[in-house]
């Protein structure tokens, strides 16, 4: 079957174009990473609502902040590395504690920015975004719904953190895919086991359930595209339909998607979880496929998590 791949800086700089069409309190901030993450295109549409502040990721927080206070819709972008990588104290308090109307998109997220290696791999990012108080936070799975998801979030009062992935990336959704942010959303019913991914990893998840289902194994698949706040009532729901999760992201097994699943889930209905991600290790330089392959984020690894655990019953 021919995978169709799509860039998700492609879709957030056309959700951006469409919003500031239609909303003048739409502006965009950047640090000189502009024409990487597509927001150039803007600034060249609407150079009266475009800020390239220079490598001052620290100070471009600041400027949001002031912008929102002002009444603007400030979107933020740059790499994950510097946003939130370089300006946490900067996003906690002049942002998130005062719970201003600021939407963060980052792209380069997880280990899929490749050969920038460790030091630009931000493996820690949703668990310590999803920490903080009143932050919004939001992975999309596809070029789709980035599209969708940005479009939403700015009509949603209050800070958000959207993480994007480098590469182009298989699309899952159509262009009118129905989501919102704040509700998970079911791609596949099943009966004996649950996936639930976000990012990259829902279209690996969806692959896993494929090969799942010639082994005569059911398994559902949930985009948890909203990590924060997170649709429990849906994933319990999934848990005591199924019995069994397994769960998959770009990201540290510890305090991101698994976490809230496992907290979520423990509180309500306990069931065997097996978390599938970075095993809270750094990464390294490598091309993202072969990345992916070695850290264990590929549908390989899903499949064999699922076959455990149901096979254990």
């Amino acid at each position: 079957m021919l995978v169709q791949l799509a860039s998700m800086r492609d879709a957030f700089a056309e959700a951006l174009l469409e919003l500031g069409a239609k909303d003048k309190r739409v502006v965009v901030l950047g640090a000189d990473t502009s024409v990487s993450i597509k927001t150039s295109l803007f600034g060249d549409r609407y150079p009266d609502r475009f800020f390239n502040v220079g490598i001052a990721e620290a100070n471009m927080i600041g400027i949001a902040s002031g912008l929102a206070l002002a009444g603007k819709i400030p979107f933020v972008s740059t790499y994950s590395a510097f946003v939130p990588g370089k300006c946490l104290d900067q996003i906690r308090n002049a942002v998130a504690y005062p719970g201003l109307n600021v939407k963060l998109v980052s792209s380069h997220g997880g280990l899929t920015v490749g050969p920038d290696g460790a030091s630009h791999q931000t493996i820690e990012d949703v668990a310590a975004m999803r920490a903080i108080p009143r932050m919004h936070v939001v992975v999309p799975a596809d070029a789709p719904s980035t599209k969708v998801l940005v479009t939403q979030a700015a009509g949603v009062p209050g800070p958000f953190y959207i993480r994007l992935s480098r590469p182009s990336v298989p699309t899952v959704y159509s262009p009118t895919a129905d989501l919102e942010v704040g509700k998970a959303k079911v791609l596949r019913e099943g009966s004996d086991i649950t996936l639930i991914a976000c990012g990259l990893m829902v279209n690996e998840a969806a692959e896993a359930a494929e090969a799942l289902s010639k082994e005569r194994i059911s398994a559902e698949v949930v985009d948890s595209h909203t990590v924060k706040p997170f649709d429990a009532q849906t994933v319990v729901k999934s848990a005591k339909k199924t019995g069994a999760i397994v769960t998959a992201e770009e990201h540290n097994v510890l305090g991101g998607l698994g976490g809230a699943v496992a907290e979520a889930v423990s509180e309500a209905h306990p069931v065997p979880i097996v978390r599938v991600g970075i095993q809270d290790t750094f990464g390294e330089s490598g091309e993202h496929l072969e990345l992916m392959a070695k850290y264990g984020l590929t549908s390989k690894e899903i499949v064999q998590a699922a076959r455990t655990i149901v096979r254990a019953r």
